[in-house]
């Protein structure tokens, strides 16, 4: 008799072998397992205690799947090698975005050439990520050579993963929103030093008076919605509660900014002075192309997260 545990004892391990192995595997595992469990239960031991006994004999999942797939745990040494990985692993998927974006945003907003911004990141992060997984990978290669212990707990059952949760919210989708809501952030504060125009004046897109006004409260918005993604991929998927507060950042942003457009109050007067054809009747098509824009937007925005609140909840 199996339960739960050894069920996750079983994803761990075959998640690591060849697909068209797996069902093979898992067969002959679990029927080692049920054997051996039969045999210590027989022996008297409740079936609880022997379960945890057998899995923690076998040992870690990776370093079984390792043996089924006839894979050498090398390059570092069998000692050392799953430890490396798993850390190379989480610093290459963290370290060498978050330094990209940084560089990326600062250059945005204090280079006088900004197109060069996202060259820069991108360098930046593959530069980082070189030298993360040369030095990592050094530092590991030296404690193998003078047989540095690394002192870790020993493997056991408790150490095993959650079974997988469905997520309606993926990591790369949280990312990118993410990624997008900084840009914009950078914008604002880039457009009012950065931009050049003309003869390499700089001069702000929006209105300057906005600072003291609406500005801020469209970078505070921005951010509360930062803190709306990172809520959502935390919960896995949409709630009714974060359908309200999405829908009350969407008419936090999209009201203020029609209300601005209707009234040319949005772009800075110097700079629709600049361009003939926004004076002689163009910035009443872009006010009226943009409320089009920011009300489709933000319609669709709410639509969307009821449809896939309602869907979440069955």
């Amino acid at each position: 008799m199996t339960t739960s545990l050894t069920d996750r004892y079983l994803t761990a391990t075959l998640r690591s072998v060849p697909a068209p192995r797996r069902e093979e595997i898992a067969t002959e595992l679990r029927a080692s397992i049920a054997d051996m469990i039969e045999g210590r239960t027989a022996d008297g031991q409740d079936a609880a205690g022997a379960e945890r006994e057998v899995l923690n004999e076998l040992g870690d999942p990776a370093q079984l799947a390792a043996r089924y797939a006839d894979r050498r745990l090398q390059l570092i040494g069998p000692a050392y090698y799953l430890v490396w990985q798993r850390l190379l692993i989480v610093l290459l998927s963290i370290v060498p975005a978050i330094v990209g974006v940084v560089v990326g945003v600062v250059t945005a907003t204090t280079s006088d050439n900004p197109g060069n911004a996202i060259g820069a990141g991108v360098s930046t992060a593959f530069n980082v990520a070189v030298q993360i997984a040369f030095w990592v990978t050094a530092v590991f290669a030296v404690m193998e050579r003078l047989g540095t212990p690394l002192n870790l707990p020993e493997w056991n059952v408790d150490q095993l993963p959650d079974e997988p949760v469905e997520r309606d919210i993926k990591l790369i989708d949280a990312c990118a929103s993410i990624v997008f809501l900084v840009l914009t952030i950078a914008f604002l504060p880039w457009q009012q030093f950065q931009t050049v125009i003309g003869d390499g004046d700089r001069l702000p897109i929006l209105d300057p008076a906005l600072w003291a006004s609406w500005i801020p409260v469209f970078l505070a918005v921005l951010v509360a919605s930062i803190g709306l993604e990172i809520a959502k991929y935390r919960a896995h998927r949409w709630t009714w509660p974060l359908v309200g507060v999405n829908a009350l950042l969407n008419l936090a942003f999209a009201v203020p900014a029609i209300w601005l457009l209707r009234d040319d109050r949005l772009l800075n007067p110097a700079f629709v002075d600049r361009f003939a054809w926004l004076r002689d009747g163009g910035l009443d098509i872009v006010a009226r192309i943009s409320v089009v824009v920011i009300i489709v937007v933000t319609v669709w925005d709410v639509i969307d997260s009821v449809i896939k609140a309602r869907r979440a909840a069955r």
